[in-house]
């Protein structure tokens, strides 16, 4: 449980972005596969960005903890996938 929750505060940081992103996805096209498959791109994208700039020293924390970057990224794409289909969800209910 610990573990998750670290994890959430990890994504903490990401979910203004993740919103914006929602936003910009359903304006554009409010399906869920297209929406997913940006979302794994953009997740991939903050691997890149976490993983090769000076930010890598966050993932110390979590390595410390026993949780790797393949986990800790797939867990946050896991959580965001599930709003994001909460939020296309409720979005195509009212379009």
């Amino acid at each position: 449980m610990y573990r998750f929750l670290a994890i959430l505060t990890f994504y903490k940081p990401f979910v203004v972005w993740s919103f914006i992103a929602n936003v910009i996805i359903a304006f554009f096209n409010p399906y869920v596969a297209p929406a997913l498959f940006t979302k794994l791109f953009l997740t991939v994208f903050a691997w890149y960005y976490v993983s090769e700039t000076p930010n890598k020293r966050k993932l110390t924390f979590y390595k410390n903890l026993g949780i790797s970057p393949f986990k800790l990224f797939f867990i946050m794409f896991i959580v965001d996938s599930l709003l994001t289909i909460t939020y296309l969800t409720v979005f195509n209910e009212f379009t």
